[in-house]
């Protein structure tokens, strides 16, 4: 079950329209298809996208599931909105809830176990191994946790565990954290037990009906069998600007860019065909992801580039993500921005953000307004 109804209000315009899994990344990509390439190379063939603000963007990019091979007639993927779900109408109220209203949904196969994920994070992870282990302890849930940096564990939910990997404490955003293990908020649960918690869970008025605020505290209160799974690899929740920025940037980087072309664990998405780049005669593109169908004549470092991005003569973009479509004038200066899908930048333009500034990001509306207050291009 693959929650996507965020908003995603920290991300500020890029999610004034559609939801944070759909927002471009990577060049080609959208957010979600890391979720949904990792069920894929983790051979899951039956998935419930539960979706709720904005998602026809969202809902488009999924369609059928046929890039990640789950078109399938039995199982495959199947968009779930909160009129479709159990109490017929309401929005999900949180995440506990948003799997509560799909009850019927999720009966209906029958299952063993259920894995609930969301779709805003940008990692690789082999989900069949968090499986194998959540059956080895024979957990009534197993988290996956990643340890992050103590000074940064007071922004995160924290898993305190015994030596064996079970959980025994759970604190949301401690101001004096007991370890740094943070979840990931990605569960495996077997399904009759949580089931049971959903349902007296639903019933409780003064519930947020959230995992990580009601259900697994109320499990361990219980003494059920709670573990944590440790995971090594890249993850990073792309919430604010300034980390989808950075999650953006990583990918320039050898050893992580290198994972994305990883034959044995390929990212898939819904990608139009476009004709190869093209860098015209007098470009010097450094370091950045250029993807087919660009126009570049200027000089473009460290970037990320989508399809049918246009970067005229005299320019200069450096670390910047140019959303599909984005036309930027000639003699114009990029730096530290982020371009919404079909943006056009007059000519001249010069936005410069600092190191220690969160990146700009622009849409026709937000650039037409800077200039007018600035008077120009400047």
């Amino acid at each position: 079950m693959l929650l996507a109804g965020g908003e995603g209000k920290r991300l500020g315009a890029l999610t004034h329209h559609i939801a944070k899994p759909a927002v471009p990344f990577g060049g080609k990509y959208r957010i979600i298809d890391f979720t949904l390439s990792n069920c894929t190379n983790s051979n899951i063939q039956t998935l419930g996208v539960l979706t709720q603000y904005s998602p026809l963007e969202l809902n488009k990019h999924i369609g059928n599931g046929k890039p990640w091979d789950l078109d399938r007639r039995n199982g495959g993927v199947t968009v779930l909105s909160p009129y479709t779900g159990k109490t017929g109408g309401d929005w999900y109220s949180g995440t506990a809830d948003a799997i509560y209203q799909n009850i019927h949904f999720i009966d209906q196969y029958n299952p063993e176990y259920v894995l609930v994920i969301s779709g805003d994070h940008i990692y690789q992870m082999d989900y069949q191994k968090l499986l194998n282990q959540h059956k080895a302890t024979r957990a009534d849930a197993t988290i996956s946790v990643i340890k992050v940096p103590w000074e940064e564990a007071s922004r995160f939910g924290i898993l305190n565990t015994t030596d064996t990997e079970r959980i025994f404490e759970f604190e949301e955003k401690p101001a004096v954290p007991g370890s740094n293990l943070a979840s990931m908020g990605i569960y495996i649960f077997t399904w009759n037990t949580l089931k049971d918690y959903l349902l007296k869970d639903a019933k409780n008025k003064a519930s947020s009906h959230d995992f990580g605020k009601d259900i697994i505290p109320t499990m361990l209160n219980d003494d059920r069998r709670l573990f944590a799974y440790q995971f090594d690899g890249y993850w990073k929740d792309v919430g604010t600007v300034q980390s989808y920025w950075e999650a953006n940037m990583d990918l320039l980087d050898e050893d992580f860019g290198n994972t994305l072309n990883n034959k044995n664990w390929r990212i898939y998405t819904n990608d139009s065909n476009f004709p190869p780049q093209y860098i015209g005669s007098n470009a010097i593109v450094n370091h950045s992801l250029v993807n087919s169908g660009c126009f570049v004549y200027g000089k473009v470092n460290r970037s990320v580039l989508f399809k049918n991005v246009v970067v005229n003569s005299g320019c200069s973009i450096s670390e910047s993500i140019l959303h599909p479509g984005t036309k930027v004038g000639k003699n114009s200066i990029l730096e530290r921005v982020i371009v919404m899908e079909n943006t056009e930048i007059p000519e001249g333009t010069n936005i410069r953000v600092s190191e220690n500034e969160e990146p700009v990001v622009l849409n026709q509306e937000i650039l037409h307004g800077m200039l007018a207050l600035t008077g120009g291009g400047k």
